[in-house]
């Protein structure tokens, strides 16, 4: 074993797990706002943004609300809880402020090649459903974040903005459709590896791919220990550093475990899998520029809303249906079928024993999920385009997402969807735990490390001025 750390005295030492893009983002504040720190990077795939954050392995949605229905339920009263939206419209927002203000400075290519323009639409059927896509717009259009969005029940209309969806459509059936102009369609993949790219050339940054962490210790004088393993030469070497953050997309959850701060007991962690159904028809492809969300079938997770989904991936166009939700014991894509297993301790059996029970209406959805038929897939893509032909489609396997689970003193244990930042008490330790929509608000998220690590600076002037200029029109205190 080889001690590879140099860190000086006066330079604090960061150690990101995982090269995706929460992990690149931190990287790039740190940098931004302690231009002295040094920093490294650990990545157990041979690239950067391989797993969650990749193109194919994500939805792409630039997440604003605009059409995801679950981000928006309505009360016992009727009316429609937007406060969700708004706060994740404001995420997305941030986002993009930071990645415009990258651009700006040549930190990142501003060819455009990340990010389009494209119809963000919800689309329902049947009387209630459609009365309750008129109320939500007729809620959501009085806030500034969602001036402009469209709405309506004409079919003619809807067949001009969606004509796939309409082509074959029973002109007898109700149905609603809701549309923003502005959605975008976004390559996180890309933008990730453009931060990478740009870190590289920084000093006091290392980047290494085909690196796993095995372990993470906390020393008598309150430092990490990091024992990595490079999975090229099966090296072994030991790391030192001030702080660590576990960005390592489902693998967080085992991460946070070898830390064995006290923050992360009673966390669990549930694995689905997702798979699409990609168009192979050119012709078909063209006639769909959009991102049309439906209504989640009861007991589903919010990551399997569906939606046909017209995509632009490294220049080339594409059209995907699903998400259709499968199950897998790992945590990882390219994870071990031991992830789940192993990571059932003492400290979350009885959260996660508690949580299944709660959530069975999941549990037969997956099952249901799973035993799908390439016909009954088929017959589900058919309610959003009815002139669905199978030969044009062919089955995909997209992302692996990991839902958290969490003690719960009421409860006893309860399954949380959405993120969540988990910290040591002392701000050294943080790890990012959970999925949708986290790469859309990966830098609201980052910037909620840094406010809870390090409160002392994240207050001080210089820090808020920075942050005013990377992000201008926002407060974070």
């Amino acid at each position: 074993m080889r001690n590879d750390s140099d860190t000086s005295e006066n330079q604090l030492h960061f150690s990101l797990i995982g090269a995706g893009i929460m992990s690149a983002t931190l990287a790039v504040l740190i940098k931004e706002l302690l231009p002295d720190a040094q920093i490294n990077i650990y990545e157990r795939m041979n690239d950067v943004a391989a797993e969650s954050s990749n193109a194919w392995n994500n939805a792409g949605t630039g997440h604003s609300a605009y059409c995801e229905l679950n981000y928006t339920p309505q009360k016992e009263d009727g009316t429609i809880d937007i406060s969700k939206a708004v706060k994740i419209a404001r995420q997305f927002d941030v986002s993009k402020k930071f990645w415009r203000y990258l651009m700006g400075c040549g930190h990142i290519l501003s060819d455009g090649s990340f990010i389009q323009n494209i119809d963000h639409m919800s689309f329902v059927w049947g009387e209630e459903n459609c009365a309750f896509l008129k109320k939500r717009v007729e809620t959501m259009t009085k806030n500034i974040w969602f001036e402009g969005m469209e709405f309506s029940e004409d079919f003619d209309v809807i067949s001009q903005w969606v004509p796939l969806m309409m082509k074959g459509r029973d002109r007898s059936q109700k149905v609603a459709a809701s549309r923003m102009s502005k959605g975008k369609d976004v390559n996180f993949g890309a933008i990730t590896k453009g931060m990478i790219n740009y870190l590289r050339n920084l000093e006091g940054v290392k980047v290494y791919l085909a690196n796993e962490i095995e372990d993470i210790k906390r020393r008598d004088d309150d430092r990490w220990e990091l024992h990595v393993k490079n999975l090229e030469n099966d090296a072994d070497f030991v790391n030192l550093t001030d702080f660590v953050f576990i960005g390592a997309g489902g693998a967080a959850i085992s991460l946070l475990e070898d830390s064995d701060i006290p923050e992360a007991e009673g966390y669990g962690g549930f694995p689905v899998s997702g798979k699409f159904l990609q168009c192979k028809n050119p012709d078909v492809i063209e006639m769909h520029h959009a991102k049309a969300y439906g209504l989640a079938e009861a007991g589903s997770p919010p990551m399997s809303v569906p939606h046909l989904d017209s995509r632009l991936i490294d220049g080339k166009r594409t059209l995907l249906f699903g998400p259709y939700a499968g199950f897998s014991t790992k945590f990882l894509k390219n994870g071990s079928y031991f992830d789940l297993p192993l990571s059932i301790e003492s400290h979350n059996i009885w959260p996660l024993l508690v949580a299944g029970y709660k959530n069975m209406d999941l549990t037969k959805y997956l099952v249901n999920q799973v035993t799908l038929s390439d016909e009954e897939r088929i017959e589900m893509l058919r309610k959003y385009y009815p002139d669905a032909k199978a030969e044009d489609w062919e089955l995909i396997t997209a992302g692996q997402r990991v839902q958290i689970i969490k003690k719960d003193a009421k409860e006893g244990g309860k399954l949380q969807f959405g993120t969540e930042v988990v910290t040591s008490a002392d701000g050294s330790l943080a790890a990012l735990l959970g999925a949708s929509p986290g790469a859309s608000t990966s830098v609201s998220i980052m910037i909620e490390v840094l406010q809870k690590c390090f409160p002392s600076l994240f207050e001080s002037e210089e820090w808020q001025a920075k942050l005013k200029v990377m992000i201008p029109g926002h407060e974070f205190r």
